[in-house]
C-alpha cells in the first residue's frame, strides 16, 4: 500500500513538472524578454482591452495605452498613445522603424488613432523636417 501511494506522488510530481515547463515556455511575457534580447521584433498584447500592450523592436521597449470608444454595436479602441522609458536607446530607432511598428499595431486595431509620446513625438517632428 505504501508503494502505491509513492508511485502516485511521483506520479503527480512528475504531471506537475511537465505542466511547470509547458506553461513556462508558453509565457508570452518570455517571448517578449527573448526578442527584446535578440533585438527583434515582438507585439505582446492580451486580449482584455483594458490592458496596456508591450511592444519591443531593435533593443527597445515600448508601451502604448489603449482608449476605448462606443462604435455603432461594440466597444472599440479608438486611440492608442505610444511611449518608451528606454530614452537613452532612442538613438538606434529611425524614422522607417517607428512606421514599422506603427503598421503593426495598426494591423491589430486598424480604426485607432496612433499618438506618440515625448520624446519619440519631438525627434519624429525634428527628423521630419530634415
Amino acid at each position: 500500500m505504501f508503494v502505491l501511494i509513492l508511485r502516485l506522488l511521483l506520479l503527480a510530481f512528475i504531471c506537475f513538472l511537465l505542466y511547470s515547463g509547458l506553461k513556462y515556455y508558453f509565457n508570452p511575457r518570455r517571448k517578449l524578454k527573448l526578442a527584446h534580447e535578440q533585438k527583434q521584433f515582438f507585439f505582446l498584447d492580451e486580449k482584455d482591452v483594458r490592458k496596456n500592450f508591450l511592444i519591443t523592436y531593435k533593443g527597445v521597449y515600448f508601451e502604448g495605452e489603449k482608449y476605448v470608444g462606443t462604435a455603432p454595436n461594440s466597444f472599440e479602441v479608438f486611440s492608442i498613445l505610444i511611449w518608451t522609458n528606454s530614452i537613452h536607446r532612442l538613438k538606434e530607432i529611425t524614422r522607417e522603424d517607428i512606421c514599422y511598428i506603427e503598421q503593426q499595431v495598426k494591423e491589430k486595431y486598424p480604426d485607432a488613432r496612433i499618438e506618440w509620446k515625448s520624446p519619440i513625438k519631438e525627434e519624429l517632428m525634428r527628423k521630419r523636417d530634415l
